[in-house]
């Protein structure tokens, strides 16, 4: 565990969560374990540092030295990953410095117009009234690429259909990529009055849908925090970029690992007005002078991982001076926002989502 990054450490402990409640099988925890360590070795070593009982331990015979995936996916069978070809873009064949443009009017009014609302399809495990499906025409919402750091990013915009100028949100997604809950949720704040911009942080790998779902994590992790950091300012050049967005306000969000990026851009990126972590990781305490935007940290009130290091960061945000207001919501657990997954909880994350935006409009 000591040989682990911040990141990779976090999502190891949060994997092991999962596990342990039953949301996560023996398997898929044990597949995100060695892609993230490198060896059936190293996952065996880092789940008994865990706690986990002998009988859990990978058997002898699944014990390999090897860190390449095929050597894994001989040990254990992949497991399924959902389909995102429908809302996912392949990356450009000859990346260029330009910024895509955006949907043209006819395209807009088309894309607005072409399904019914009562004819929408719902977002996949969407328990959420919030959620906005994909086509809902107060919406519209187009695939973009943009430069970054030699690369093209890939990301999902989303956009009010009335004509004006709004402000920006960028959106980071979870350890799971770009999935259509993250689409959904920049619909949500396009339906708002937002223009939101949700990254896919594995564009250089070929996008999330490329990618086994039990390598994400790993190669999210893995990746430098400064390259995630710089896709964002990217992202923050490119909503600066379009002519129904004001520039001058730009805020983030993020949840989980997105939440720790949030932190992280928002002590690197003093373009940001406003920034909504949800329970992610705090960032380096001797980097928060630096923050500019106004802060609102989003907490579960079980998740006793993230909320360890939610009073030390509490005290250095009001050491130096800033706008921040850190709020615990009750009797709910990390991830308690997406309405996909198992820990969802409609009061608290609705209201979450309600001081959120009240947030947003404040500062932006």
């Amino acid at each position: 565990m000591r040989e682990l990054n911040t990141f990779q450490k976090y999502f190891v402990e949060e994997f092991y969560d999962d596990y342990r409640e039953g949301l996560l099988s023996r398997r898929a925890f044990i597949r995100r374990l060695v892609f993230i360590t490198g060896s059936m070795a190293a996952t065996a070593s880092t789940m008994s540092l865990l706690g986990c009982t002998p009988s859990e331990l990978p058997a002898p015979t699944e014990l390999i030295p090897s860190s390449t995936a095929t050597a894994l996916a001989l040990t254990l069978e992949p497991t399924a990953t959902p389909s995102l070809a429908a809302t996912a873009t392949p990356p450009p064949s000859q990346p260029t410095a330009t910024p895509s443009p955006a949907p043209t009017e006819a395209a807009a009014e088309s894309e607005a117009t072409a399904t019914p609302a009562a004819q929408l399809e719902p977002v996949p495990g969407a328990q959420s009234p919030l959620s906005v499906p994909e086509g809902d025409p107060a919406v519209l919402s187009s695939q973009v690429t943009f430069a970054s750091q030699g690369a093209q990013i890939m990301a999902y915009l989303a956009r009010p259909v009335a004509n004006g100028t709004y402000a920006g949100i960028l959106v980071c997604h979870e350890n799971r990529g770009l999935t259509p809950h993250i689409q959904d949720v920049a619909r949500r704040f396009a339906k708002a009055g937002y223009v939101a911009l949700a990254l896919d942080l594995l564009s250089r790998e070929g996008g999330t849908a490329a990618v086994d779902q039990d390598q994400v994590p790993a190669l999210l992790s893995g990746a430098p925090v400064e390259r995630h950091v710089g896709d964002f300012a990217a992202g923050l050049k490119y909503l600066q970029s379009l002519d129904y967005v004001d520039g001058e306000r730009i805020g983030m969000t993020g949840y989980c690992f997105g939440g720790g990026i949030t932190w992280r851009c928002a002590v690197a990126l003093p373009e940001l007005k406003a920034a909504v972590p949800f329970y992610g990781p705090a960032p380096d305490l001797a980097q928060v002078p630096n923050i500019q935007a106004a802060v609102f940290g989003v907490y579960a009130e079980q998740d006793e991982r993230i909320n360890a290091g939610k009073d030390a960061l509490e005290q250095a945000l009001k050491d130096a001076g800033k706008t921040y207001q850190m709020k615990v919501y009750p009797g709910v657990n990390h991830a308690f926002h997406n309405d996909t997954g198992q820990r969802y909880v409609e009061a608290q994350a609705t209201q979450a989502w309600q001081d959120t935006l009240a947030w947003f409009e404040q500062h932006l």
